[in-house]
């Protein structure tokens, strides 16, 4: 499993020309999940999102995580994680899960997420032609991958 961790000051999601999930200060997380991803996968990833301490103290330290700063997240799938582009120009995505795979645990990432939050979380639709809008904060950018824990 691998999540694109932003941390902003707003965040929306638009399918169809109607905005679905909208956050201010919080996290966007693109999340690319693969065939070998397990519920542990799932565990450790919302775990290891929530507590991050990318969010700024009253001394403008990076010292405080999600739970910390009372913030908000928006999940959206995003296959395109798993691009392999080792051969040629054009992207494999033989890695990515297919969808029978792919949306339980998707679905499951995201009550995980709103379990360790105890809050509900904004997500896309899984398949769709979303529109991601969002003004990155800092920036702050971090990538997640469970199959390579640094």
């Amino acid at each position: 499993m691998r999540a694109v961790i932003q941390r902003v000051s707003r965040a929306s999601v638009t399918v169809e020309g109607e905005q679905i999930s909208k956050i201010e200060t919080g996290l966007l997380i693109l999340l690319g999940i693969e065939n070998s991803d397990t519920n542990e996968d799932i565990a450790w990833l919302s775990r290891k999102i929530v507590n991050l301490r990318i969010f700024n103290d009253a001394s403008e330290v990076m010292n405080n995580s999600l739970l910390d700063s009372k913030g908000d997240a928006i999940v959206v799938s995003q296959f395109t994680l798993h691009a392999s582009t080792k051969k040629g120009n054009r992207p494999s995505y033989i890695k990515a899960a297919k969808p029978d795979v792919a949306i339980p645990l998707y679905e499951r990432f995201i009550s995980q997420i709103e379990a360790d939050l105890n809050k509900k979380v904004g997500n896309g639709v899984f398949g769709a032609d979303m529109k991601v809008e969002l003004l990155n904060d800092g920036p702050v950018t971090i990538l997640i991958d469970t199959k390579n824990k640094e």
